[in-house]
């Protein structure tokens, strides 16, 4: 069994798609293994988006990104990053096809719905940062 980590955005969270998406996750294999609800910081948005930090255009990812509260989730399945990239398809929504979660739920390259690990190493990374060891339920 492979892990992922995704969050759901504050478009998401906004829209009252949590259920939906959620739903779309367990219809497609996925086990739930720890989630929760939390507004995220500067500190841990510059760390999660290292790679875009010194982007001119971060300032607009890390206000966004702390406007709400996200739902942050570990979810498990056998390869869980590549199916999960499936599921979600491409970042820009507006290229997404119809049936994946993007394609029928987002709105443009930023209001996608949600952040998903793009590697086993990533995922593993990420669930460190967002989940202590005591709060993961899964294998």
């Amino acid at each position: 069994m492979e892990k992922t980590l995704i969050i759901l955005k504050p478009d998401c969270m906004e829209r009252n798609l949590t259920g939906e998406v959620l739903s779309r996750f367990g219809a497609s294999g996925f086990q739930l293994i720890a989630c929760k609800m939390m507004k995220l910081s500067h500190d841990l948005l510059t760390v999660h988006y290292a790679h875009l930090a010194d982007k001119p255009f971060f300032p607009e990812i890390e206000k966004f990104m702390s406007s709400k509260p996200v739902l942050v989730l570990i979810l498990e399945a056998p390869n869980a990053v590549a199916k999960m990239r499936d599921l979600l398809g491409p970042t820009d929504s507006t290229i997404a096809p119809k049936g994946t979660i993007r394609g029928d739920l987002g709105t443009n390259k930023m209001l996608n719905i949600a952040h998903a690990s793009d590697s086993v190493q990533a995922a593993n990374e990420e669930i460190k940062r967002f989940f202590k060891p005591e709060e993961v339920f899964g294998s």
